[in-house]
């Protein structure tokens, strides 16, 4: 007997953690392990018609804070716990007709694990009604369990898309309209947390035929800056727009917002994101209503300094030095602003960091030490090469 197998949403489950929509869902490569690792059901990267094109460089950064240096940043140092993550991705760039195969592959190969295909298409017209249509009947014509319609994302690149529709009522019943006259399988609705009302929105959504709400994707936020070398720790070009916060540093926020909806709809089927890395915030997504449960930052966050790929880059090393006697230490360091680059669509190496007792310092520097002085000099890690 499978003690943690689930029905939800009428699908049988043989657990109830699923990986959220996000990098470690797009490609059949990634979706493939994660079965092999024992993952319920997947949500796949959101498959749209439209066309996208993704910021250059970094798309997701992983941000750390620790008790005694507790500001939050990307840096990596030492003795840190993971604070957020931080994303300014859009939508799966690889278009609808790469997707079908390897969604039909991948419920061929797993059948007893439900694969729910995130799909998203614009608003306001019959033509964009039409594109939700297709999308969906699509993704069901393959084998996929259900439907997840992406109306969330914080920083799309359209304004009748993601979380720009801002919970509009009238479009999310004519949204559920085309899909649910399309196709019979389940549907689940991931909406903006971001607005007041999403109470309001949810009822609108489960009115219409949903299935499950899904909450909570990214809040809007902006990345950080460095005060010591007054750029943004992530950027392209010195430029900068807003981006999705997640990871544990939204997990009272989902919380709410799923008890909100779970007291103002008692007897319908909520899928609880945000902030889950382990069996205690799990735990409060169900005891607040969840009955399933996606998973993201922890999934994917940073394990090393090596960037990730089909060959992943080598990890950097870590060195301390205590000095014995006051001395003049110089260093000569690279990489300590951009790490180094991946190729052929792997990711990019950690930057190196060089700290003195447990103090950021330059990258290039002279400066005076004293008996018992720290010096950290963590290396940094290199590129990946492959997209993996």
């Amino acid at each position: 007997m499978n003690k943690l197998a689930t029905t939800f949403t009428g699908l049988e489950f043989v657990n109830p953690f699923v990986l959220a929509s996000a990098p470690p869902t797009e490609s059949k490569l990634k979706i493939l392990k994660a079965f092999e690792s024992g993952w319920g059901g997947v949500v796949t990267k959101t498959i749209g018609l439209h066309p996208v094109e993704n910021v250059a460089g970094p798309k997701t950064i992983y941000q750390r804070t620790s008790e005694t240096k507790p500001y939050v940043s990307r840096m990596k140092r030492m003795e840190t716990v993971s604070h957020s993550s931080w994303n300014w991705e859009l939508i799966s760039d690889k278009p609808l007709d790469l997707w079908l195969p390897d969604l039909e592959e991948i419920k061929t190969t797993y059948p007893d694990r439900m694969v729910i295909a995130s799909i998203m298409a614009g608003a306001g017209s019959d033509e964009e009604m039409d594109n939700w249509s297709k999308l969906a009947t699509s993704c069901v014509n393959v084998g996929c369990d259900a439907i997840e319609l992406n109306m969330s994302c914080p920083h799309m690149d359209r304004k009748d898309m993601g979380a720009n529709i801002a919970n509009d009522e009238d479009i999310i019943r004519s949204i559920l309209g085309a899909v649910t006259s399309a196709v019979s399988v389940p549907i689940w609705v991931k909406l903006t947390p971001s607005t007041s009302k999403l109470v309001d929105a949810a009822g609108a959504a489960y009115e219409s035929g949903a299935s499950s709400i899904s909450l909570c994707n990214t809040f809007p936020s902006l990345p950080l800056m460095d005060p010591e070398t007054m750029k943004f720790e992530v950027e392209v070009d010195g430029l900068v727009t807003s981006g999705g916060l997640g990871g544990l540093a939204i997990l009272h926020q989902a919380l709410q917002r799923v008890s909100d909806i779970s007291k103002a709809f008692p007897d319908k089927a909520i899928s609880g994101i945000g902030g889950i890395r382990g069996f205690r915030e799990a735990f409060n997504f169900i005891v607040h209503g969840a009955g399933n449960l996606q998973v993201c930052t922890a999934a994917m966050e940073e394990k090393g300094s090596g960037g990730v790929g089909q060959n992943p880059g080598g990890e950097g090393v870590v060195r301390q030095y205590e000095f014995l006697r006051p001395a003049q230490l110089s260093l000569l360091t690279e990489r300590r602003l951009k790490g180094p680059w991946g190729l052929a669509g792997g990711g990019d190496g950690a930057v190196g960091v060089n700290l003195l007792n447990g103090e950021t310092i330059p990258a290039k520097c002279n400066l005076s030490v004293v008996a018992g002085d720290l010096l950290t000099l963590m290396t940094p890690g290199a590129g990946g090469w492959g997209k993996p």
